[in-house]
């Protein structure tokens, strides 16, 4: 699947800004679930210093400044990227969650698991009883991991309510968990925590999703949102307790906001510890005391002559 995505933010300053430094996660991955065609960052009014470097995580960001006084300041992300039909690794035989919570605990002088910094609390998601006793019915004893997150998956959705509005970028998540009502950030941070305090390791994943509006309505364009996700880290059955564990395992993504696994129709932005790490734009200002944002997201499918790549061969299997 082929997949046009415009994202543009707009900000309105008053007063003017007289100098700001920004950093933003716009760039889409590029890995196994999707390939990168094509990327252009603009932005105005134009920076006097822009960099793109990889984060901890092997994420894509941009930092750039402005010195010279600016009233509004806007930013389009225009990323053309194919996805594929991911698997389905739900299926595979993954290890009992307690086998993973050991594999996972710290232990002086052993190796580092590349999943442990995703076990610990972070910034945006401290750990919690609450979470902990929320999760526990879905972990029975000797449950493999796999089917213990998707089952904790469901029960989020049923718990939770979707409601626009009904929190903000930083609203904790133990508040929206009591609520029992959010946006997708709220449903993937609930997910997140829950994992971690009972010593699993989980991430959380911004992105896209295709929508398609309802029947007889065109396509808004504009209309479409960012959204997230959360992924939890399950080794396979047999590979609990040992050092090559990392090699024998998978990462499975879950949707709690729509009761799903990502498929062709996601397309993954950046991947953190929650929210803070990969928010899509951010900065620091020196001025511009009110200000108004405004985001518009467009995601379609288009074809190879619109993406320019009517002349590629198309790959072989290998």
């Amino acid at each position: 699947m082929l997949l046009h995505i415009l994202h543009e933010t707009r900000y309105d300053y008053s007063p003017a800004v007289e100098d700001a430094q920004h950093l933003a996660h716009l760039r889409p991955l590029d890995d196994a679930s999707q390939k990168l065609l094509r990327h252009a960052l603009h932005i105005s009014p134009s920076p006097a210093h822009q960099r793109t470097l990889s984060d901890a995580h092997g994420n894509s960001r941009t930092f750039f400044s402005l010195h010279s006084h600016h009233a509004q300041l806007r930013v389009q992300a225009d990323s053309v990227v194919q996805t594929l039909v991911r698997a389905t690794p739900q299926k595979l035989a993954s290890a009992p969650w307690e086998q993973v919570r050991e594999l996972l605990r710290y232990r002086a002088a052993a190796p580092p698991q590349p999943a442990s910094p995703f076990v610990f609390d972070s910034p945006g998601l401290p750990h919690h009883a609450e979470f902990a006793h929320f999760a526990l019915p879905s972990f029975r004893p000797g449950r493999p991991i796999a089917d213990a997150a998707w089952d904790l998956m469901l029960r989020i959705a049923r718990h939770m309510r979707y409601e626009s509005l009904s929190t903000d970028v930083a609203t904790p998540a133990l508040r929206a968990l009591r609520q029992g009502k959010g946006v997708c950030q709220d449903f993937a941070h609930i997910l997140i925590a829950c994992c971690r305090s009972l010593g699993l390791a989980a991430r959380y994943v911004s992105g896209y999703l295709l929508t398609t509006p309802p029947p007889g309505q065109s396509r808004l364009i504009g209309g479409d949102a960012s959204h997230a996700w959360a992924s939890v880290y399950c080794p396979l059955a047999g590979s609990g307790g040992q050092a090559d564990a990392a090699q024998a395992g998978f990462w499975l993504d879950l949707d709690p906001t729509n009761s799903r696994q990502p498929g062709a129709d996601y397309v993954t932005l950046a991947r953190g510890r929650d929210f803070l790490d990969v928010s899509p734009l951010r900065g620091v200002i020196h001025g511009g005391a009110r200000h108004v944002l405004s985001v518009a997201v467009t995601v379609r499918e288009i074809g190879l002559h619109e993406a320019g790549l009517e002349h590629e061969r198309p790959q072989r299997p290998s």
